[in-house]
């Protein structure tokens, strides 16, 4: 596996202090800077903040161009109905 694989994590869940237990969490922009961009993870139960995520200007650009690069998802074939 290549590290490219690994430079860009979003986090699906966190332990959240608050609800004592790993939580989903949804990530919110909270600011953006001429660099970087940051983000917030809050917990989905308590909406607290569990934590952070800095996006650097050359990070977003690679992830911008490694989905330029997959090829689109077919859709899946319409169920055929039987007369």
């Amino acid at each position: 596996m290549s590290q490219q694989q690994f430079e860009n994590f979003t986090a699906s869940s966190l332990y959240c202090e608050k609800c004592k237990t790993a939580m989903p969490v949804r990530e919110r922009l909270l600011l953006i800077l001429p660099d970087k961009e940051v983000y917030d993870y809050l917990c989905t139960g308590c909406a607290s903040s569990v934590g952070q995520r800095e996006v650097t200007a050359g990070e977003k650009l690679m992830a911008q161009k490694m989905a330029a690069r997959r090829p689109p998802r077919r859709a899946a074939p319409a169920p055929r109905l039987h007369i």
